[in-house]
């Protein structure tokens, strides 16, 4: 197994107030890509962070060794649409409640 946290780094800091239509519209895919993840335990935990300095998102994910953490992220409705990027940083396990 493999483990990431990925952070979705918005285009601008004020994102989470300023969307526009399109823009929450694709953050509601977004929400569902990673809640369909979740269901399939690709994703542990997902959720926003509310950092003064700008909002951003972060996902915990736990894959298999042949799967690629880009081809996910990439996948995401938000990023298809050109609308910020991941990080993506790998971690050496990751131990949670179950």
């Amino acid at each position: 197994m493999k483990y990431y946290l990925c952070k979705f780094i918005p285009p601008r800091p004020d994102f989470l107030v300023t969307m526009s239509a399109d823009e929450q519209a694709w953050m509601k895919q977004h929400g569902a890509y990673l809640n369909e993840l979740l269901a399939q335990e690709l994703i542990v935990a997902h959720g926003p962070v509310l950092d003064p300095a700008g909002g951003y998102g972060v996902s915990l994910f736990q894959i298999a060794d042949d799967q690629d953490i880009a081809t996910l992220t990439s996948a995401d409705p938000i990023i298809k649409n050109g609308v910020g990027h991941y990080e993506h940083h790998p971690m050496l396990h990751l131990k949670f409640r179950g």
